[in-house]
């Protein structure tokens, strides 16, 4: 049948631009950690994925898209490992699973993610993409903060106001312990999860 055939031969396609794709931005990652975002050209990229510059044109316009379509992808992936924060009942038990989740995810895409800080000011898709990421947290944190009993409202010491501090206090500590050890990533946690416990009342 020949529509049959055609959908078949479409989908075959699909998946092999799929994983095309896929290598484009597992090699922009690995390049990330041996060069770095300024050293690496588009033909690493296209070399360290097995394919020519012009086939990796078909996908990305330039090093920057192929960055900001890597962000894209680490940040919904830290989204989806850590949406559940917010769904969790008991405030400490929230604060301790986000604080793991938060060094399992720098010890796996550390560089991407302090790249996207690096390049936020600067590449107005990825400061959007930061952005929106951080907002996402932002409305993680104030649940919590409000399941342990601090109110919501537009107050320095309220909920949402102290959600947004925690979070780019959060970030900022974790950039700077990533460029040092998988050790100090683990303080960096111990840290924060402490500041986050007396912000929200639970520990003196």
């Amino acid at each position: 049948m020949p529509g049959h055939d055609s959908v078949r031969g479409r989908r075959t396609t699909e998946r092999k631009g799929d994983v095309r794709e896929r290598a484009i931005l597992d090699t922009c990652e690995t390049l990330l950690a041996d060069k770095g975002y300024e050293a690496m050209t588009v033909g690493d990229v296209a070399q360290g994925a097995g394919i020519t510059r012009g086939a990796l044109y078909f996908y990305f316009g330039s090093k920057q898209e192929v960055v900001t379509a890597l962000v894209a992808r680490t940040v919904e992936h830290l989204w989806e490992r850590s949406r559940a924060t917010a769904q969790t009942d008991e405030p400490r038990q929230a604060i301790a699973a986000a604080m793991r989740r938060t060094v399992e995810l720098w010890n796996e895409h550390g560089l991407v993610m302090r790249t996207a800080i690096d390049l936020s000011l600067t590449v107005p898709e990825i400061g959007e993409l930061w952005t929106h990421t951080a907002d996402l947290f932002i409305a993680a944190i104030t649940a919590v903060l409000e399941r342990a009993g601090i109110q919501s409202g537009t107050a320095p010491d309220q909920a949402p106001a102290m959600a947004r501090a925690l979070c780019w206090m959060i970030e900022r500590t974790f950039y700077h312990a990533s460029q040092e050890s998988r050790e100090k990533l683990q303080e960096a946690s111990q840290t924060c999860e402490h500041i986050w416990l007396t912000s929200a009342g639970l520990i003196a």
